[in-house]
């Protein structure tokens, strides 16, 4: 009998770090709907960070621009989650307005 090739396991759309609190997915999923985002991935999270005073679960900061999106962290229900939001090319800042009107 021959061997079956196993797929390789296939990479989270999100990227590595899935979890997260449903606030936070809620706002992620209300990102990837904005015209010109290609995807919402997840970094890295920070247990016991805020963004601040007044800030509540699923409030988002834009930290900058860099090649290819935004650079964004939101509020979890644990801590900070680092959040990269790819774009189209040229769509940064109406997108950056568009986040902070959500």
């Amino acid at each position: 009998m021959g061997c079956i090739p196993l797929k390789p396991p296939a990479m989270p759309s999100r990227g590595r770090h899935q979890s997260s609190s449903k606030e936070c997915h809620r706002i992620m999923r209300r990102i990837e709907a904005l015209d010109g985002v290609i995807g919402v991935i997840i970094g890295r999270s920070y247990g016991g960070k805020s963004l601040g005073a007044g800030s509540s679960t699923g409030s988002i900061k834009i930290q900058g621009r860099v090649p290819g999106g935004l650079k964004a962290v939101t509020q979890s229900a644990k801590g900070l989650q680092e959040l990269f939001i790819r774009t189209e090319p040229g769509t940064e800042e109406a997108i950056a307005e568009a986040i902070l009107n959500l």
